[in-house]
């Protein structure tokens, strides 16, 4: 299971580097059980990080996404096309119909975060564009972790009627617990504990959890030099003398 995290450097603790900071909420993740973590700050807030040496140091994988945000699909659009060779995973951080619409509608793009804040909605229209495209659709669980009184009730509501159309039209999605430091960081267990509370199966919490790892290890894959097409991937074989040259290998061969 991963979370995706975010790190905000106001609040590096002792006047710590970035490093520091992104390195103690990898940390948290790790002694709290997770598999990895996605590292996914705002375009306007990009880290650098060595996601290796980060990995190395605390024995979990470690991945550099980016969350945009825009004001507009038109700028969403440029941002993806910059930021798209850049990262291993890239989110669209919704909000309006327009940016959801946008982000389910565009092949680029990784995951629809936020998809029920602010305006925001989505119906059968865009849970369909999202299975077509392959476009992870957020169920984040901030705001019922972090808020209360009616805001946490508007929150769970939304999740609710986000999961039934996720179900029903069979739309892939990921979950998190959207930490932005250590101290936000929760267990696995106590994520599945909560979407049990609210009515989902613990399963279905593990899975989109697991989702951000399932991602992250597609798009290495498809990022290599060694990818050509979906099933084609270059592959090496050794000559007679020792030598090695290029070949094509499809799956199953």
């Amino acid at each position: 299971m991963y979370e995706a995290v975010r790190v905000d450097p106001d609040l590096e603790a002792d006047g710590g580097s970035v490093a520091e900071a992104v390195s103690r909420i990898v940390e948290t993740a790790a002694r709290y059980g997770f598999e990895g973590v996605v590292v996914r700050n705002h375009d306007d807030s990009r880290l650098e990080f060595d996601a290796q040496d980060l990995a190395d140091e605390h024995g979990i994988d470690v991945v550099d996404g980016i969350e945009i945000r825009a004001d507009d699909p038109h700028q969403a659009s440029g941002s993806v096309g910059n930021y798209r060779p850049q990262y291993t995973i890239l989110a669209i951080h919704g909000g309006t119909n327009a940016l959801n619409r946008f982000a389910v509608e565009t092949d680029k793009v990784d995951v629809l975060a936020h998809p029920m804040d602010g305006s925001g909605d989505v119906n059968h229209v865009l849970a369909k564009a999202a299975a077509a495209n392959g476009v992870r659709l957020e169920f984040s669980f901030a705001e019922i972790l972090r808020t209360t009184g009616g805001r946490r009730v508007r929150a769970i509501q939304s999740l609710r009627k986000l999961r039934e159309i996720v179900d029903y039209y069979d739309a892939p999605y990921v979950v998190s617990g959207d930490p932005e430091g250590p101290l936000e960081v929760r267990a696995p267990r106590e994520l599945c504990a909560l979407g049990v509370e609210l009515g989902f199966d613990r399963e279905w919490i593990v899975d989109g959890l697991a989702e951000w790892g399932r991602l992250a290890a597609r798009n290495r894959r498809t990022q290599s030099d060694s990818f050509i097409e979906p099933g084609v991937e270059r592959g090496r074989y050794e000559t007679k003398r020792g030598g090695s040259r290029g070949s094509i290998r499809r799956e199953g061969e």
